[in-house]
C-alpha cells in the first residue's frame, strides 16, 4: 500500500510535470487541431486550409500537500510531507497524448480525425491519519489511538485509454464584421486498464503499538476494482503504456459554439475578439478485460477485534490489498460486476481572447466540472481558471500563462511558438520565484499548407 500512495507523489518530482492541459497555447491565435480539441467549432477558424497534426504531449501533476520548496529543504520523506498537517491529501497526474492528426475546412464547412492517447491517477480526499498509517511513514505521530471519522469517499484510482475523434463543424453565421460556427466532435473510446481502491464513510481507530499499527472499531464501504495490465501494479511505469489493447466500448460526445469579431483588415488569421463555449466528456466506457472485477464491501470490525495494517506497507496493487483484506475475514460482500463503467467528467469550458493592440492580446479560458466525480464510476479532473497575456504575429507567439487551480492554486508559467512547433508550461515561474504543488510541461509540432 505504502508504494501505491507514494507512487503518484514520486510522479510530481521524478517527472517533473498541471491540470489543464496546454495552457496558454489552447486558444493559441494560430488556429489548428489543437484548439478545436478544447471547443469544435473551432475548426472553422482554422488558419490554413489542411493541417496535419504530427505529435502533442502534455504531462500534468498538481497536489495539495507538497511544493517544490518542502522537498528541497525538508529532511522527511515525501509521503511524511504528504500526510502532514489536517487536510486531505489530493493528487492529480494527467497525461495527453495527441497521436497523428489530420482536418481540413471547405467552403463553411470543417472536419477532422485525430487520433489521443490519456492516462490518469489520482489521490482523492484520502485522510492524512489513514494514510499515514498504512505507508507506515507516521509511524511516530500515531500515538496510542487515532480516531478517523470522514463522511466523503476517499479514492485512489488510475486509467489509460485511446481515443479516435471524428470532428465536425460549421459556419451559421457570417457578415463582414462577425463569424458565428457551432461544432461537434464525437471520440471513439477504447478502454485499456483501471483501478479503484475507495473506502466511504470511513469510521474507526488506528492503534500503535510499539510501531505496530492495527485498525479496531471500524466501518467503511469499500470498491475495489480493476481491469487489464494495472492490476498487476500500479507502481510499474510499463503498466500504463497500454492504451489501445481493447476494442472500441465507449464513446464521448464535445460539443460548442465560437464567435468572432473580425480585424479590421478582414485578415481570416486575425480578429478583435475570439470567444466561445463547449460542453465535454459527455459520455462513458466500459472495461472487459480478462480480470475484470469490481466488488462493493462492508468493512466491519468491532472494537475486540484488530486489523493488521503492517502488511499492506510493500502491497502495489489492489488485487493483493483486496486478498488481504478477505483473508482477515472481516468483509462482507454486497455486489460485484465483472464488467463496468466509468463515466467521463463532463466540463464546461468558455475562453475570451482580446487584441488590445498591434500583436498583443489577452485571452481569459475556464474549464469548471459540471459532475460531482467522487462517485467510484467517474474518472476524475479539477477546475481551473486561466489569463494568458500574449505577443503574437503570424509566426510566432510568446505568453505568459497565470492559472489558480482547483487542487494547486496559482501558478505562473511561459512558453513560445514558432511555427508549428510549440513549447511551454503552466507552472515554470512560480517554480522557478516561489513555492509551488504543481509542475506541468508540454511540447508539440503541426503542419499547415
Amino acid at each position: 500500500m505504502k508504494k501505491i500512495l507514494l507512487f503518484l507523489s514520486l510522479l510530481v518530482f521524478n517527472l517533473s510535470i498541471a491540470q489543464e492541459h496546454y495552457s496558454g497555447i489552447n486558444i493559441s491565435r494560430r488556429v489548428g487541431i489543437l484548439n478545436s480539441s478544447f471547443n469544435p467549432a473551432e475548426l472553422t477558424n482554422l488558419s490554413n486550409t489542411y493541417e496535419v497534426n504530427v505529435f502533442n504531449t502534455s504531462l500534468n501533476v498538481s497536489n495539495n500537500k507538497v511544493s517544490f520548496g518542502d522537498i528541497v529543504s525538508s529532511d522527511e520523506d515525501i509521503e511524511d510531507l504528504i500526510f502532514d498537517g489536517d487536510e486531505a491529501a489530493n493528487m492529480r497526474l494527467d497525461l495527453l497524448v495527441n497521436g497523428p492528426a489530420f482536418a481540413m475546412k471547405y467552403k463553411k464547412w470543417a472536419f477532422g480525425i485525430s487520433t489521443n492517447a490519456v492516462a490518469k491517477a489520482n489521490i482523492i480526499d484520502v485522510d492524512v491519519n489513514l494514510g499515514e498509517a498504512l505507508t507506515n511513514s507516521g509511524i511516530n505521530s500515531i500515538a496510542g489511538i487515532t480516531g478517523v471519522n470522514t463522511q466523503y469517499n476517499q479514492k485512489i484510482n488510475a486509467a489509460t485509454w485511446g481515443e479516435i475523434g471524428l470532428s465536425l463543424a460549421r459556419d451559421l453565421y457570417e457578415t463582414d464584421k462577425y463569424k458565428f460556427s457551432a461544432g461537434t466532435n464525437l471520440r471513439l473510446l477504447f478502454p485499456s486498464s483501471f483501478t479503484n481502491f475507495a473506502a466511504d464513510k470511513f469510521n474507526g481507530s488506528i492503534v500503535n503499538v510499539g510501531g505496530d499499527l492495527s485498525l479496531t472499531d471500524t466501518q467503511a464501504n469499500l470498491n475495489i476494482a480493476y481491469s487489464g495490465p494495472i492490476a498487476d501494479g500500479f507502481t510499474d511505469a510499463d503498466n500504463f503504456n497500454d492504451f489501445f489493447s481493447s476494442g472500441i466500448n465507449g464513446y464521448a460526445i464535445d460539443l460548442g459554439v465560437n464567435f468572432k469579431i473580425k480585424s479590421e483588415d478582414n485578415n481570416p488569421k486575425d480578429y478583435k475578439l475570439n470567444s466561445g463555449i463547449a460542453v465535454k466528456n459527455i459520455g462513458s466506457m466500459t472495461f472487459k478485460s480478462d480480470n475484470n472485477i469490481s466488488n462493493n464491501y462492508n468493512l466491519n470490525i468491532s472494537d475486540t477485534q484488530f486489523l493488521d495494517l503492517n502488511q499492506f506497507e510493500d502491497v502495489d496493487n489492489v488485487r493483493d490489498i483486496e486478498q488481504l483484506l478477505l483473508n482477515s475475514g472481516y468483509l462482507t460482500k454486497t455486489s460485484d460486476e465483472s464488467d463496468f463503467t466509468i463515466k467521463l467528467p463532463t466540463l464546461f469550458t468558455a475562453y475570451a481572447d482580446l487584441k488590445v493592440a498591434k500583436r498583443f492580446y489577452v485571452s481569459a479560458f475556464t474549464q469548471q466540472k459540471l459532475v460531482d466525480d467522487s462517485d467510484n464510476d467517474f474518472s476524475t479532473t479539477q477546475n481551473s481558471i486561466t489569463l494568458t497575456p500574449r505577443f503574437s504575429g503570424e509566426n510566432y507567439e510568446i505568453y505568459v500563462p497565470l492559472s489558480d487551480n482547483e487542487i494547486s492554486g496559482f501558478t505562473g508559467g511561459f512558453g513560445f511558438r514558432l511555427g508549428g512547433f510549440f513549447m511551454g508550461s503552466g507552472s515554470i515561474l512560480t517554480a522557478m520565484i516561489d513555492d509551488t504543488k504543481q509542475a506541468d510541461v508540454y511540447l508539440g509540432f503541426r503542419i499547415g499548407f
